[in-house]
């Protein structure tokens, strides 16, 4: 068996589980389950539509890398969301069709860490989703948990880390906008992380699926391309992007992303990739295209976050101590107890779910991160994202 088998540990909502087991919901009241990061809008009728006009494909093995439309469209996307020069991304190079950010966030480290030759470290923010760690050890490395505190935006602290472990490090993950905090990476993060690649040579892959859930339209969040082709680093050396239309466009059930970035980190997962057979159908490849292609159905989805968040600040401003993302959709709040308390007590005794910040984090240096916070997730309706803001408001103001 794979030794790192032996050292994953329960996925957070395994753990949420036992909760539920143990703890009945408030009696005479809805379940309101803000747990998990699951769009709950309705999946555009674009998507769907070609998703079922395109069903006959599914007599027909897809290929590995893709139909050329679907890439060069993602190609057309990017372009124009991150501002990259045309030619810079390129379908044929750069660009590899993937079945949702999470297949292909784990399956990466198969590729790029080598923990034969000598000992390897994987880095991730902390806290982090727990594919990260996974794919580390699996790979035969050690996880490496990046300190994002408060006071640095919930961001990694680059120079807290030794130059002995930069020097151990493979491949680092990078997420943003940031899940659970929601912060978004400037160009000085982007420049140092960057740095620390050339001077170390690892690779950096940088999560991105919630790109596309912001707050305000004249400043969408920056991409690792895009600070990429602004500074002059065209190559894209040692630099990959993964992105998703699960929360983009209300689609997680289609399993449908992309990974771009530099062309000869592509080319080696592309043939990993046609042994793995994680090959896209076509089917889900043409509902693909309608969805890129398509940017209305995002600006409405976003409209419809950005009006939940400020409804629910409202309701919970004075209660409990929160910072407003920059981007995503979950809160990330401190608390007077902790997280694993508070979902017990808002689960019993207001039939709220939230998930406790410690099941996304690890323990370093005795402290987790995530000891004192919880996780919500503002992906129901208004009404049931309100409700629930009031519940909690309710019984936490209580003590």
């Amino acid at each position: 068996m794979n030794s790192g088998l032996h050292h994953l540990q329960p996925y957070p909502f395994e753990r949420l589980a036992g909760i539920k087991q143990r703890v009945a919901p408030a009696a005479g009241r809805n379940l309101i389950d803000l747990s998990i990061g699951e769009p709950q809008h309705p999946t555009p009728a674009c998507i769907r539509d070609a998703l079922i006009e395109a069903l006959d494909g599914t007599a027909r093995y897809p290929a590995t890398r893709g139909i050329s439309e679907l890439r060069e469209t993602i190609c057309d996307w990017a372009n124009q969301r991150f501002k990259l020069e045309v030619g810079q991304l390129t379908a044929d190079a750069h660009v590899l069709p993937v079945n949702g950010t999470r297949e292909a966030l784990f399956s990466i480290a198969q590729v790029v860490v080598n923990a034969v030759e000598r000992d390897t470290l994987v880095g991730m923010p902390n806290p982090f989703y727990q594919i990260y760690e996974g794919a580390a050890l699996l790979a035969g490395a050690e996880p490496y948990y990046l300190p994002c505190p408060a006071e640095n935006g919930f961001l990694p602290h680059w120079d807290a880390v030794p130059a002995a472990d930069w020097q151990k490090m493979s491949m680092v993950y990078i997420c943003s906008p940031s899940n659970p905090a929601g912060s978004v990476f400037s160009d000085e993060d982007y420049a140092r992380l960057v740095g620390l690649a050339d001077e170390f040579n690892f690779i950096i892959v940088a999560d991105e699926c919630y790109s596309e859930i912001y707050f305000d339209e004249r400043v969408p969040p920056k991409g690792l391309l895009q600070w990429c082709s602004e500074t002059g680093r065209i190559s894209f050396a040692r630099c990959l992007v993964m992105h998703s239309l699960s929360k983009r466009s209300n689609a997680p059930g289609l399993r449908s992303g992309f990974v771009a970035g530099d062309a000869d980190l592509i080319r080696a997962f592309y043939q990993y990739r046609t042994y793995q057979g994680g090959a896209m159908p076509l089917h889900v490849q043409h509902a693909s295209i309608a969805a890129w292609r398509d940017e209305v159905h995002v600006r409405e989805n976003r409209a419809l976050y950005r009006t939940k968040f400020e409804k629910v600040t409202d309701v919970l401003s004075g209660t409990i101590e929160f910072s407003i993302p920059a981007a995503g959709f979950y809160l990330w709040p401190e608390l007077d107890i902790d997280g694993v308390s508070a979902c017990e007590r808002l689960l019993g005794e207001a039939g709220v779910l939230v998930l406790p910040g410690a099941f996304l984090a690890r323990e370093t240096d005795g402290i987790n991160p995530g000891d004192k916070r919880v996780r919500i997730a503002l992906v129901a309706d208004e009404r049931n994202c309100v409700v629930a803001a009031e519940r909690m408001r309710d019984l936490l103001a209580r003590g």
